[in-house]
């Protein structure tokens, strides 16, 4: 069903420390520069340009001259590229594609790169398979096809008809905040009189159902080819259950027409949102000459082939070996061969009690196909291909802040991929069909007899384990174990991390635990000693990485060592350990370099993908060598992130060969953006890399169609107005983040970057205002409060500066920039005690960086 109150579109646009603005500097070599460290080019590439902006050029060479720093060179423009970290937390998905930090090179513009022919899409490959649809299917696989009827992927998307509508149609009548939308029956059809998208009350059909159980949506057919999910949903559980109602699915606030939750807005969009996983072999078929979309299904649900791929081949070998024995490891004209179960047996271990795999699964296909619409992740190609790895056609999403609770457990709605991934499960061999039966979905056993399939019963199964009533909730272990969390009302969905209930960790982290969702009168506190008293200590279970990406979350001091060893701990799942290498970025130094280059030399793609996003910290030397053979990557997620990653390496330095391999991973690049055409995040990428390359037309193309396909997408704005900074027109990107603040008022992005703008207008008090409120705003966003208290020492409130960043360092204790701000400033100010305090506290977070030695070295002076 369409995504959760409040989520966003998967391909979103996102920006590292929640920073919405972009900075670049000119074309000039400067030097003398004291960076923090050799490799931590993040400092410079965000405080160099922002003296520029707030001191200016005279102030700036008195200021290097007294810090005297080492020598930065490099013949560019250091910058970012940001897009959006809006209030509601818009998804990041594509690192490389999202957060853009760049160093565009002017006249070192790499040769000019068209998209390659779309990525996945396979119009000029030879068809070997083709769909022949389910009653061709059934003919050999009734069994399957009876259990198949009725499931939810049968169910998924229907007609409109008497037999699929569940819902009132009688009259039934629905007051959401006033706005009063009634649900009736004309000549046969589904109609619902509600408000459309400019607010009017109009008569709609409604086409097609979508879902079936906890609740029922409804599909609106409107102009080019939309298909839209009503925000008014049918709750179909029983009455007993409170079912058998309308409801909204937004219903803490009203959603009006302009609202981007609004059901006739771009976010409710069945054709980019719902349909690829609803059907089969579905194909959205997005026009962007006229904005509109022709999309075409093989079969309305989830059917045979959405799993198994296109079925001639297999129908082929079923009529020519007619029944008769085939060659062992055949693939039986399979596209998808889901065979990973076969032949494995689960030999119970008396000693654990825990069953083990034999012989160990090598290979994660059913798992990875199921993935593709049981995760939250993005899209990176036209039309998906069956048989491919998950990260040639999709893009999943790490334990990113806001998605899940920093120790691993699901926020948002994120379906089921990210968290089994991170079960000791998923390490141990097992598949998603060792306990749904495929077809069905069904468990393969009830209750706890699942789970008892590979648990031995008297070990686990007794009061001696759970220490509750036999048959209660405490004794469940998908209530203990795969706590549930509601979504979109009424469906409350399992987390599959299945891993020991840990109430100290809401003690210290504030994550929640199975026993207080149950106890919910109780402490955290409560709950912890009862866990210690019935175990004797506190159990830690599989899972060891919550006070690491806490630390990472909350620029702790020790983040970046914490980060360090997780990323590099094969004990821990993968999507952790990826997660802790993204992290990196924020605090890549030569600490932690070691851990990001086995990273990009790791068998595992996911990994490989973490170490290049830790990389957009890195000077473009350095990325250039350790990224360098990524743009060769098997994996097509890798390809196109490590071609992002590397677009401004200047052409001059590169091979004629090199040039090329990257031109080829830019332009893989351009065709997963373009795969997503019908959504202004990735206009907005567009924007950006054409940008990077010096496509100035190209770029302020993308960004204005960004705007007109959605009139209300601040980060484009915000990218625009960026771009005629570097174009000279200020007083262009000025009407811009004023429109914007019209849309979002409180959108702090956005006051930062007009605060910046107006710094370099010179117009220091209203500049001051907008970085002041900016802070005020985005308490949660170190950048803010640091951009503000530079303002505030450039303009000689030196004691204000030293307040807001003295209030930051409390939240931010491991922010670099503020230390180092803080021991410059308190040197200023005539208090080198203080500023030796907070150069020591650099020193411990870099001992081994020469530059801090020398900055004490001058402190101590």
């Amino acid at each position: 069903m369409l995504g959760p109150p409040g989520s966003r579109p998967v391909n979103a646009v996102t920006a590292p420390n929640g920073t919405g603005w972009r900075l670049e500097l000119s074309t000039t070599n400067w030097m003398g520069l004291h960076l923090i460290t050799n490799n931590y080019l993040q400092t410079a590439r965000r405080f160099l340009p922002l003296l520029l902006a707030v001191v200016g050029y005279d102030s700036l060479l008195e200021g290097l001259r007294r810090l005297a720093g080492r020598v930065w060179r490099w013949p560019a423009r250091a910058g970012e590229r940001i897009a959006d970290a809006g209030s509601s937390g818009i998804w990041r998905v594509l690192g490389l594609c999202c957060v853009m930090v760049s160093v565009a090179h002017g006249a070192d513009t790499p040769p000019s790169v068209e998209a390659a022919p779309s990525a996945g899409d396979s119009s000029n490959q030879p068809q070997l398979a083709h769909f022949v649809g389910r009653t061709v299917c059934r003919q050999c696989h009734l069994q399957e096809e009876q259990h198949w009827l009725n499931s939810p992927h049968d169910l998924a998307m229907q007609e409109a008809n008497e037999k699929s509508v569940l819902g009132d149609f009688q009259d039934a009548r629905f007051d959401y905040f006033g706005t009063v939308s009634t649900f009736f029956r004309r000549d046969g059809r589904y109609m619902v009189n509600t408000d459309g998208p400019d607010g009017k009350m109009r008569d709609y059909e409604i086409r097609y159902t979508f879902g079936y159980y906890p609740l029922q949506q409804y599909l609106i057919e409107m102009p080019g080819g939309r298909l839209q999910a009503f925000g008014i949903a049918w709750d179909s559980r029983p009455a007993s259950e409170g079912g058998q109602r309308w409801f909204h699915l937004y219903p803490e606030k009203p959603v009006k027409s302009q609202d981007r939750l609004h059901w006739t807005r771009p976010d409710q969009n069945w054709n980019f949102m719902c349909a690829e996983c609803h059907s089969t072999d579905l194909k959205k078929n997005y026009e962007a000459a006229t904005d509109g979309y022709h999309t075409t299904w093989e079969e309305i649900n989830v059917s045979c082939e959405a799993c198994h791929g296109p079925g001639s081949q297999h129908v082929a070998w079923a009529k020519e070996s007619d029944g008769k024995s085939y060659p062992a490891g055949s693939d039986k004209g399979l596209v998808v061969k889901l065979d990973e179960r076969a032949g494995a047996s689960w030999i119970m271990n008396p000693q654990t009690g825990t069953a083990q795999r034999n012989p160990a699964k090598q290979t994660h296909r059913e798992i990875e196909m199921c993935a593709r619409c049981h995760s939250r992740r993005g899209v990176l190609a036209h039309e998906y291909e069956y048989g491919k790895p998950l990260l040639e056609t999709h893009l999943p999403q790490l334990l990113t802040n806001g998605m899940y609770f920093p120790d691993g457990q699901i926020e948002e709605e994120v379906y089921v991929y990210g968290s089994f991934l991170q079960s000791k499960m998923y390490q141990a061999g097992v598949t998603c069909s060792d306990c749904h039966e495929p077809h069905s979905l069904k468990l393969r056993a009830p209750g706890n007899a699942v789970c008892l399939q590979c648990h031995q019963a008297d070990k686990f199964n007794t009061p001696a384990h759970h220490f509750h009533p036999v048959d209660s909730a405490g004794a469940s272990c998908a209530e203990c174990h795969m706590p549930p969390r509601t979504y979109m009302v009424v469906d409350p969905r399992h987390d599959h991390s299945m891993r020991v209930p840990r109430p100290d960790l809401s003690v210290k982290l504030g994550a929640p635990n199975a026993c207080n969702q149950c106890h919910q009168n109780r402490t955290a506190e409560w709950a912890a000693e009862q866990v210690k008293n019935w175990y004797g200590d506190t159990p830690s279970g599989y899972q060891h990485y919550a006070e690491t990406l806490q630390a990472a979350r909350t620029h702790r001091t020790d983040a970046e060592s914490l980060l360090s060893v997780l990323a590099d701990n094969a004990d821990q799942p993968v999507m952790a350990r990826a997660t802790a290498l993204a992290a990196l970025s924020d605090y890549l130094s030569p600490t932690s370099l070691a851990s990001v280059q086995r990273g990009v030399q790791s068998d595992d793609p996911l990994l490989r993908l973490g170490a290049v996003d830790a990389l957009q910290a890195a000077p473009l030397p350095l990325r250039w060598q350790l990224a360098a053979d990524l743009l060769q990557d098997p994996v097509l997620a890798v390809r196109v992130a490590a071609g992002r990653l590397l677009t401004t390496i200047p052409a001059e330095q590169l091979s004629q060969e090199q040039q090329a391999v990257l031109n080829k991973a830019i332009a893989d690049y351009i065709a997963t953006q373009q795969a997503n055409a019908d959504r202004p995040e990735s206009l907005a990428n567009l924007g950006g890399l054409y940008a990077d390359l010096g496509k100035w037309d190209q770029a302020e193309a993308a960004y204005r169609t960004a705007l007109k396909l959605q009139p209300d997408f601040v980060p484009a704005y915000v990218n625009l107005a960026d771009f005629y900074r570097l174009r000279g027109h200020d007083e262009e990107g000025e009407k811009l983040l004023r429109q914007a603040l019209t849309i979002e008022a409180d959108n702090a992005d956005v006051m930062h970057s007009l605060g910046l703008l107006l710094v370099r207008a010179k117009r220091q008090d209203e500049a001051l205002k907008m970085l002041a409120e900016s802070a005020r705003r985005s308490p949660d966003n170190p950048r803010y409060s640091y951009v503000y208290a530079l303002a505030l020492q450039s303009g000689g409130d030196i004691e204000q500066a030293i307040k807001v960043l003295e209030d930051a360092h409390q939240r931010f204790p491991g922010d670099r920039e503020i230390l180092y701000a803080l021991a410059s400033y308190h040197h200023e100010n005539g208090n080198p005690f203080a500023a030796r305090l907070y150069a020591g506290k650099l020193r411990a977070l870099s001992p081994q960086d020469p530059a801090v030695q020398r900055l004490l070295q001058q402190l101590q002076e």
